[in-house]
């Protein structure tokens, strides 16, 4: 499969790159592609704790910039 050979789901072979975000970085792309291969309270588990250290993150910067 086409999608398999450039390490990408099918749908972003046939999204309109121009409209969605690029993960430019394989790396990440392989990480998010093995999460959705989990199983869903993993899945849930993951993405609860991603969510968290970005807003985390997020609130950090927001403050430091305004310091």
């Amino acid at each position: 499969m086409l999608a398999e050979s450039f390490k990408v789901t099918p749908d972003y072979l046939l999204c309109d790159t121009d409209s969605i975000s690029d993960i430019e970085n394989m790396a990440m792309l392989r990480r998010v592609t093995d999460i959705e291969k989990l199983d869903p309270a993993d899945k849930t588990t993951i993405v609860y704790v991603i969510d968290s250290l970005l807003r985390d993150a997020k609130a950090k910067n927001a403050y430091a910039s305004h310091a």
